[in-house]
């Protein structure tokens, strides 16, 4: 059942709701699997670097978050038949003026942040922060949102993978590697698969709105069938880098195998607001499988000593 205006849950949870961290997942998973790359190719990691990396991944996951939610109130884009999660602007448990000012404190956060990252890999890391927070901004504000469009899921896979796994690498090692740009897809991947039932769940509200995104142009059908090659990609890019690489240890993320394909087949017998533990439980995929392929790295790193 939706939540109203009359079911206030008090100041923290009304801004939780803003920022939706059971979603940061999405965000520090890929930065996981830079560090592993990391690992495998120097053999040590710089923690103090690792966690400016998933602040600054956090903080642009909260900040997409919350311009999503303001955005989507200042447009009046609320109907009836959304089934989406709530929000904290739209159920008036905060003000769009509220949440702008938290979004450019934490952009601020954001620019600290770099500030120091930059001190590290270079001036590219105030392009990837401008460009994420440009990325942020323009997913539900501007005149032509790219939620309104079918590039939100690449977006999705360019910022969530490439850019998250390659720039994590990037600030311990100084480089790019093809095995880092393999790992970047498949991660990329499962994060986009995320943002796919999410639109999946909101097809007949999306297009009462006029909202254009992917599954509205392909329906249901090709949706699902989108959704699974997202979730079988990233273990098939982890097979064959297991094999170019001779690293047996990766064999462990086979075991997240079974999720995925549970997921795929639970996808077409959902509806409306059973399609939200779906989304959740997407996102704890991702969070699995780069917990097993950061696994795999150490053992494998263990194993070339």
């Amino acid at each position: 059942m939706q939540q109203t205006e009359n079911d206030y849950p008090g100041f923290w949870k009304a801004w939780m709701t803003a920022a939706r961290p059971k979603t940061w997942g999405v965000a520090l998973a890929p930065v996981f699997i830079g560090l592993s790359c990391a690992l495998m190719q120097t053999g040590s990691i710089d923690l103090k670097v690792a966690l400016a990396t998933a602040l600054l991944s956090v903080l642009m996951q909260a900040i997409t978050n919350m311009e999503n939610d303001a955005g989507y109130t200042k447009k009046k884009a609320e109907k009836g038949n959304r089934k989406g999660l709530p929000r904290a602007t739209s159920l008036g448990w905060l003000t769009v003026a509220e949440v702008e000012r938290a979004i450019r404190l934490l952009a601020v956060a954001a620019i600290v942040d770099t500030a120091y990252l930059i001190s590290v890999g270079g001036a590219v890391m105030a392009l990837i922060t401008a460009a994420s927070i440009i990325c942020a901004y323009c997913y539900m504000g501007g005149p032509k949102p790219l939620a309104y469009t079918p590039f939100s899921e690449l977006c999705v896979f360019l910022f969530f993978g490439l850019t998250a796994v390659c720039g994590t690498f990037y600030l311990q090692t100084g480089k790019v590697t093809i095995a880092c740009a393999v790992m970047a897809c498949a991660m990329g991947m499962i994060a986009t698969a995320v943002l796919v039932v999410n639109n999946y769940r909101d097809i007949a509200h999306d297009a009462s709105i006029g909202r254009k995104t992917l599954a509205v142009l392909m329906g249901e059908r090709r949706t699902e069938a989108l959704y699974e090659a997202l979730l079988t990609g990233p273990f098939i890019l982890t097979a064959a880098l297991a094999i170019g690489l001779k690293a047996p240890a990766f064999i462990i993320v086979a075991a997240a195998l079974p999720q995925a394909r549970k997921l795929i087949r639970t996808l077409p017998e959902k509806r409306a607001y059973e399609l939200n533990p779906v989304l959740f439980a997407t996102v704890k995929l991702e969070l699995l499988f780069s917990a097993l392929t950061t696994l795999g790295a150490v053992l494998h790193w263990l194993i070339a000593k």
